[in-house]
């Protein structure tokens, strides 16, 4: 179970990496928060960002980082 914990993060980190590479060359999006799709991000340029809240309630947040939806909510 341990190593497909550490895929799955790895997975994510590479995701995170390659689109922190690429959004350089992408334009950006004005900062205004908003939400947006998973496949939006990704059409976008980015990578999505799921983290815990921590706190043992199992509530998840999703973020777009990278491409031109960098810091958007994921719905």
């Amino acid at each position: 179970m341990r190593r497909s914990s550490c895929t799955v993060v790895a997975a994510l980190a590479l995701s995170v990496l390659g689109a922190t590479g690429a959004e350089a060359s992408v334009p950006r999006a004005p900062g205004v928060a908003s939400d947006v799709t998973a496949t939006e991000c990704l059409q976008g340029g980015g990578g999505i960002v799921i983290t815990a809240d921590g706190t043992g309630t199992g509530s998840l947040t999703a973020v777009c980082r990278g491409g031109t939806h960098d810091g958007q909510t994921i719905t």
